[in-house]
């Protein structure tokens, strides 16, 4: 199945401004907006949020295959899918476990 067609299984993102990866010490490794361009990380990061409660080598390693084509193209490419290695580290084990911290999107009344 191909990223675009992954992307139609997974829960709906409209909810939310962005998603914030921190690290064991709390801190913010990484922030993925809910933008053209990212919007595919947000719903992938979110729903392996859902599913396995953190980014553990398990999560990541079910990330890999919903990003698909991409995985391929980010293993040859490093650094042109940053949201991709990612994921790759945290198998490799050179990047711990990421807690999701849900950033809400607010709408003016």
């Amino acid at each position: 199945m191909t990223f675009a067609d992954q992307l139609k299984q997974l829960p709906k993102i409209s909810h939310l401004a962005s998603i914030s990866l921190l690290d064991a010490q709390a801190q913010i490794v990484a922030e993925i907006e809910n933008k053209p361009g990212q919007a595919g990380s947000v719903a992938i990061y979110n729903h392996l949020g859902q599913i396995y409660g953190t980014i553990t080598p398990a999560a990541a390693n079910k990330g890999l295959e919903l990003y698909a084509e991409h995985t391929e193209n980010a293993r040859l490419n490093p650094g042109k899918h940053p949201n991709i290695d990612r994921l790759l580290a945290i198998v490799a084990g050179t990047l711990g476990t990421l807690r999701i911290k849900h950033v809400f999107a607010t709408h003016p009344e």
